[in-house]
């Protein structure tokens, strides 16, 4: 998957974001890392473009059940 845009909606958050575009919270670092510039906005006004950075494949312990991996 490629890094996608996303144009930020008045009082959005970088949690905020992360979970809308990325699913969930806890890639909210590697939105940062994407996105040096705004490194220092808290809450975003309307309008400003941010990169949303592709996600990184998911790596499956080998204990995982055959049946499980896709």
């Amino acid at each position: 998957m490629s890094a996608a845009t996303y144009t930020t909606r008045q009082g959005d958050t970088w949690d905020m974001i992360a979970l809308r575009t990325m699913g969930a919270e806890r890639y909210m670092a590697q939105l940062l890392d994407a996105n040096p510039v705004y490194n220092y906005t808290a809450i975003f006004s309307a309008g400003t473009v941010l990169v949303v950075p592709a996600l990184p494949d998911p790596v499956l312990p080998a204990t995982l059940p055959p049946w499980r991996r896709p």
